[in-house]
């Protein structure tokens, strides 16, 4: 229990900020939203408005690095308080991080404004300024275990590093090669979070015995998706085998699947927060093997496959996760309110609408992909509609956090 100073010396500070989950999960569900309607005008021609790069990079920057990197930083500041035991940060130090990354969404939204190189350091800047807020705890019990995420989020930043050398450099440095191994790399990150924590969540809501994992099997899982992810973020020095970068997925895809049915996804229809976690991990297995097939067979297109990972799996679990994170850390019960099981499930369509519609009718796509926006529009403003007013007030219970 905290102590009443404690407690004292939490009221001192805003809702908003005294905990990681807060302010990242809130502004980086609105920054998808506004990136996706930003995209969409974009893609259409209805405005020449540029941001950094254009529109093409910006769009697969923003939404791996803007927004899937302010929930990743969001999840990993809370996650280390309960891994640690250690008071997770809060307070003026959240508000620089999280000022820190509105900077990064504001210079690449306005590049002149500050040029080319200072706006990239300040992008650049924020994900290792993570990494070392969360090493401090870690080292300061030397929990090593968790440690792993640390550099897990210094090699995004040399991602990302790339995809700023392939505007300078596109020569050397392919925009989709660098963009795609950001995915990837998002991919492995979900793909551990979930051996550690979809087990035990689904046990516990369900009532069920929790599934023990298998040590070869998450082995393979990680392995797999870390050979494919290396194989894309050395392609500048190694050269691209679409041969063999197709069979790696093929072979991850089938492991991801095992696992999945390992985890009986059958027995959490009835419970909402459960079932969008696992529809989410079957787009990250089903989008890895069809993903890799479509790099062995050319008739498949690779470009709209990998909107199974990026739509369905990563927006799929970010959706899902962050909905149960929030409930559980702002006091309330694992209930989410049901407009969000609306949004979980548009969140599937908008995958599925985005690939398979250009896919099968290649002159019908700009329509498919506003539909498939509009669908993510409606599931994450469902989750700031009614996430907002939780995420900016105190815990129901009054507890810190």
């Amino acid at each position: 229990m905290m102590q009443i100073t404690d407690m004292q010396k939490e009221q001192q500070i805003q809702p908003l900020f005294r905990l990681g989950f807060r302010p990242f999960f809130l502004f980086g569900a609105l920054f998808s939203v506004l990136s996706v309607i930003i995209w969409v005008l974009i893609y259409r021609g209805v405005t020449s408005f540029t941001p950094f790069a254009g529109g093409y990079w910006w769009h697969i920057h923003e939404m791996v690095f803007g927004f899937a990197g302010a929930i990743i930083a969001g999840f990993l500041l809370t996650a280390v308080q309960n891994w640690t035991g250690i008071r997770g940060v809060q307070g003026k130090l959240l508000t620089g991080l999280f000022s820190l990354w509105v900077a990064g969404r504001l210079v690449l939204l306005f590049p002149d404004v500050l040029g080319y190189t200072l706006s990239a350091i300040i992008d650049l800047s924020f994900l290792p300024a993570v990494a070392i807020v969360l090493a401090r705890p870690i080292l300061a019990i030397k929990q090593y275990r968790n440690l792993f995420f640390v550099p897990l989020l210094v090699v995004l930043t040399l991602v990302n590093l790339e995809m700023y050398l392939a505007t300078v450099y596109p020569q050397t440095f392919l925009i989709n090669y660098t963009g795609y191994t950001a995915v990837l790399l998002v991919t492995l990150l979900m793909s551990v979070m979930a051996g550690r924590v979809t087990p035990m969540f689904t046990a516990n809501g369900t009532g069920t015995k929790k599934a023990d994992p298998l040590p070869w099997l998450e082995r393979a899982c990680t392995a797999s998706l870390a050979i494919a992810t290396l194989s894309l973020l050395l392609q500048p020095l190694l050269g691209f085998s679409p041969v063999f970068f197709g069979s790696v997925l093929i072979f991850s895809g089938v492991f991801q699947g095992i696992r999945w049915l390992r985890w009986r996804p059958w027995i959490t229809l009835a419970v909402p927060l459960l079932w969008s976690l696992h529809a989410a991990l079957k787009f990250i297995w089903f989008g890895l093997i069809l993903l890799g097939v479509s790099y062995i067979i050319a008739e498949v297109p690779s470009n709209h496959v990998w909107h199974l990972l990026t739509i369905g799996g990563m927006g799929g679990l970010i959706l899902a996760m962050i909905s149960r994170v929030s409930l559980g850390h702002t006091g309330r019960p694992l209930m989410p309110p049901k407009l969000l099981s609306y949004g979980f499930a548009l969140i599937s369509i908008s995958s599925l609408l985005r690939v398979f519609g250009p896919w099968g009718a290649p002159a019908y796509t700009l329509y498919f992909i506003e539909l498939s926006a509009v669908c993510w529009f409606i599931a994450y403003g469902a989750f700031i509609f009614k996430y907002g007013p939780m995420l900016t007030a105190p815990r129901a219970d009054g507890r810190p956090g």
